[in-house]
């Protein structure tokens, strides 16, 4: 489980595709108390560790991962948001996160609003009904409040540590993003039956 708050601002510095595609992300953390096997949230998608060195972790992605979520349009030099997995007893900062995306959503406009960015965002249509206004989604892997919702499209503000700290606040009109929407919606949602299953 994580919080949605980023620790780490890591740089892809290498990707093989494949059956299984192999990517590398040069990291500040602390690698070796990292054990291999370990999961660490990359924008949002909870991924194991399979190698490290000083300075970078090694991460393999099977298809399904590469379906559901935009590892396939990193590339290398993006910047990626980590997070380590929370621990019993550990502040719960944002809010609880899987780490296991939902789906894709699309940046439709984003504009300066005295210092904060303003980041509209466009989620896929089963997604859409799970986001409300004043509640949590997880965007590439951050903690962020619904500011407002209309249809399909909903409205969040990045302060300006918020920019800093994560690749969020380089984004642009048209960059895919990660979604995954609160747990507690969608447990809410299957217990009156409103998901679809």
């Amino acid at each position: 489980m994580f919080t949605g708050i980023v620790t780490d601002l890591g740089t892809v510095r290498d990707m093989k595709p494949g059956a299984v595609t192999r990517l590398e992300i040069a990291t500040g953390y602390e690698t070796g108390d990292i054990a291999l096997g370990a999961s660490v949230a990359c924008n949002g998608c909870c991924l194991s560790v399979v190698e490290k060195g000083a300075g970078w972790l090694a991460f393999e992605a099977a298809q399904e991962t590469l379906n559901v979520t935009t590892l396939k349009d990193w590339k290398v030099g993006d910047r990626i948001n980590l997070e380590r997995p929370m621990l019993v007893g550990d502040e719960l900062g944002g809010h609880i996160v899987a780490g296991h995306v939902d789906g894709i959503g699309s940046i439709v406009e984003a504009a300066d609003d005295r210092g904060s960015l303003r980041l509209t965002i466009e989620a896929p249509d089963n997604l859409a009904k799970y986001i409300a206004s004043k509640g949590s989604v997880t965007i590439d892997g951050v903690s962020l409040t619904v500011n407002e919702v209309s249809g399909r499209r909903f409205g969040v503000c990045l302060i300006p540590i918020t920019q800093i700290a994560t690749n969020l606040g380089k984004a642009t009109v048209g960059k895919r993003v990660n979604l995954e929407i609160d747990l507690i919606a969608r447990y809410v949602a299957r217990l009156l039956g409103q998901d679809g299953k």
